[in-house]
């Protein structure tokens, strides 16, 4: 029997339109709110409304380019991450007093007061190109044109419960060749034995460079960090990063997709090692720093997204509900593939060209939905940012 047909249909515009070109929209991990990066600004928009929450104004002298919401938090205090071409990242926090349903149902007649930033992250020499948080939110890792990444601790906990901008340097590591153009955490679910910090910490972050290779990093049980894998061959430059971000079966780590130049989006799997260590054994405990070098991983290619892009395919979105991909880029193309659970092969579900008329796409994300007409439909969305300055939101209807 033939999967269900997948239709991608135009849902709303977000609203007003920013009339300069956006990079990237973020929504946030459980409330309302989608945060887009754009000239000296984010935009944080209600999910509910489709129309301006909010905006934060006054914290770069150059373009944003990319933003990340702290997962969790020990207050209410919401934390927002932005990375700018001015080589810093900026951190800003929205004021717990503030009560945040008459906000989003008001819309844009929001006062932006609320929002605050509270502190600069200085190092890098050049932009900030993405950034990404660790699941707990205690690790915040800055990747930038400079060839590093950055890797930052939150350390939180004040008097009278209040948290404290306190965040210190972890970690600069300085291994690819090239301009870093993206950081991504994985997931934080429960591993297998390999996995489950008796080898390495449970943190696990990927970056993708110009100079064609994907890099795994993880932190050691001496809280270094290391590269234990490099993901190389017939990539090309990588534009972007995504963690598979369902629970897998049997244990078995998540997936990770690279978009690459040269080799379309690649599926890449952890080779897990035959048999069990002995409790207590761990791969770096006890091995001196000048050996821990030769430890490695081994990641393979186990499947390939079919080409339908004819320029650089610039973002890549995989669902946490669906299990559904979807891509965008240079093309204007909005594209959803899904894996076939018998063969494991990787379709085309669904396209629209010139998704943003003629202008590129810069970033796909997959989003809770939250307005009134999700009722009865799927409980989730895309959303795309495009050069053109605008914010597009589109049902992705599945069997009708």
């Amino acid at each position: 029997m033939p999967p269900p047909p997948i239709q991608l249909l135009p849902l709303a515009t977000f609203t007003p339109d920013l009339y300069t070109r956006a990079w990237q929209s973020t929504p946030h991990p459980s409330l309302p709110l989608l945060a887009t990066t754009h000239d000296k600004t984010v935009t944080v928009f209600s999910l509910t409304t489709f129309s301006k929450h909010s905006s934060l104004t006054g914290g770069h002298s150059r373009s944003i380019r990319s933003c990340a919401w702290q997962p969790s938090s020990s207050s209410q205090t919401l934390r927002l991450v932005t990375g700018s071409f001015d080589s810093t990242a900026g951190i800003w926090t929205y004021n717990p007093a503030a009560t945040l349903e008459k906000p989003i149902g008001q819309g844009e007649e929001e006062e932006e007061e609320e929002w605050e930033f509270t502190l600069v992250l200085e190092g890098h020499e050049n932009e900030v190109k993405s950034l990404s948080f660790s699941p707990s939110g205690q690790y915040l890792a800055t990747c930038s044109r400079d060839k590093s990444i950055w890797i930052w601790e939150h350390l939180s906990g004040g008097e009278d419960g209040e948290e404290d901008e306190d965040w210190e340097t972890v970690a600069v590591l300085s291994e690819h060749d090239g301009d870093v153009k993206t950081v991504a955490f994985a997931p934080g679910f429960k591993q297998g034995k390999r996995h489950d910090g008796r080898r390495y910490g449970s943190d696990c972050l990927a970056s993708g460079s110009y100079d064609d290779t994907v890099r795994v990093w993880r932190e050691d049980q001496d809280g270094e960090w290391g590269c234990v894998s490099v993901l190389e061959g017939g990539i090309g430059t990588v534009w972007g990063v995504e963690w598979e971000k369902r629970e897998r079966e049997n244990g078995r780590y998540q997936r990770l997709m690279t978009a690459g130049a040269e080799g379309g989006v690649k599926v890449w799997e952890l080779k897990e090692e035959e048999g069990e260590e002995e409790e207590g054994d761990s791969r770096w405990g006890g091995v001196p720093n000048r050996m821990r070098q030769s430890l490695r991983e081994e990641w393979e290619v186990k499947g390939v997204l079919p080409r339908v892009h004819t320029r650089e395919i610039y973002s890549v979105g995989w669902s946490g509900e669906s299990g559904l991909v979807a891509t965008t880029g240079g093309d204007g193309l909005l594209v959803v593939y899904e894996e076939d659970e018998e063969t494991k092969e990787w379709k085309v579900r669904a396209k629209v060209e010139g998704a943003h008329g003629p202008y590129e796409v810069n970033h796909v994300t997959w989003c809770r939905r939250f307005d009134k007409g999700a009722e009865g439909r799927q409980e989730e969305m895309l959303v795309t940012t495009g050069d053109d300055g605008v914010v597009r939101a589109w049902e992705v209807r599945i069997g009708e």
